[in-house]
């Protein structure tokens, strides 16, 4: 028996655990001097009040260490094997730490899936089609997938991951531009700057572009946005309507990180060809 576990950088909601059969680890942030555990303990709502109306600048944290090692456990004692797919290694020490929380159960996999939210989510897809293959079957088959895993986005501004440390200065400087729009990607590599071009809607088309030439249309397309989907929705009308079958839902992204992120950006995650 295998039991998955995310934790909440993949922007699986709590209220869809069932429906993915995750267990899910909430990560911390902090607003001002109050910690929130992710996607538990603050509305979306009440999130952007504080990121915007009171300017705040949030800073983000692992899951707590003894809570986790205990729901893990809970599981490897019945007799699951238990693979935990963590964010990615380049933005995130949780995949170290769950490393070193579970170096010594020989039941817990921990998968640095080298991206985040949905990307996470597609693997999770992807394994619950193979739960009753052998374990390292199905290993095989995620690690398989993570070098294809896209992620191409457009921030509002690109302050939000400078200031988190997910962005070097030179492309921050390169992105600020006076309208000049980057489309950012988070690979294995970690975060890039991926292309740029003036105006908005000339980058919409590109990731538009990106989607026709990349996507495998056996997978899942998920847009995504942080606090405004208007953006999102005017891409997806620039995007080949063929694609619309593989958009199930809109992700809205869970504040840890909608932290870096900032509000109003958008974009697509996606199994490349």
């Amino acid at each position: 028996m295998i039991q998955i576990f995310v934790d909440s950088g993949s922007s699986i909601k709590q209220e869809e655990r069932e429906k993915y059969g995750v267990e899910i680890l909430p990560l911390r942030f902090l607003m001002g001097e109050t910690e929130y555990r992710d996607g538990i303990d603050l509305t979306m709502d009440d999130f952007y009040r504080m990121l915007i109306g009171k300017k705040l600048f949030p800073k983000t944290s692992l899951p707590f260490q003894t809570e986790t090692v205990q729901r893990v456990e809970a599981y490897t004692k019945k007799g699951y094997d238990v693979v935990i797919l963590s964010i990615s290694s380049k933005i995130s020490g949780t995949y170290s730490a769950f490393c070193s929380w579970f170096a010594d159960n020989p039941k817990v996999t921990v998968v640095d899936t080298l991206t985040a939210v949905g990307g996470v989510r597609l693997l999770v897809e992807e394994m619950n089609k193979h739960l009753e293959e052998p374990l390292k079957d199905v290993l095989a088959r995620v690690y398989a997938l993570i070098p294809r895993i896209r992620v191409y986005a457009i921030p509002e501004t690109l302050n939000y991951l400078f200031r988190g440390g997910r962005l070097s200065r030179k492309e921050w400087l390169i992105g600020g531009l006076l309208d000049i729009k980057p489309v950012v990607s988070l690979n294995e590599e970690g975060v890039k700057v991926v292309a740029k071009k003036r105006g908005l809607k000339k980058t919409m088309h590109l990731i538009s572009d990106l989607v026709a030439e990349q996507a495998d249309p056996n997978y899942s397309i998920i847009p995504s946005y942080t606090y405004d989907d208007a953006n999102l929705k005017l891409l997806i009308s620039m995007t080949d309507e063929k694609f619309y079958p593989l958009m199930e839902e809109y992700d809205h992204l869970d504040p840890v990180i909608a932290c870096h992120w900032g509000p109003n950006a958008f974009g697509y995650i996606f199994i490349g060809k």
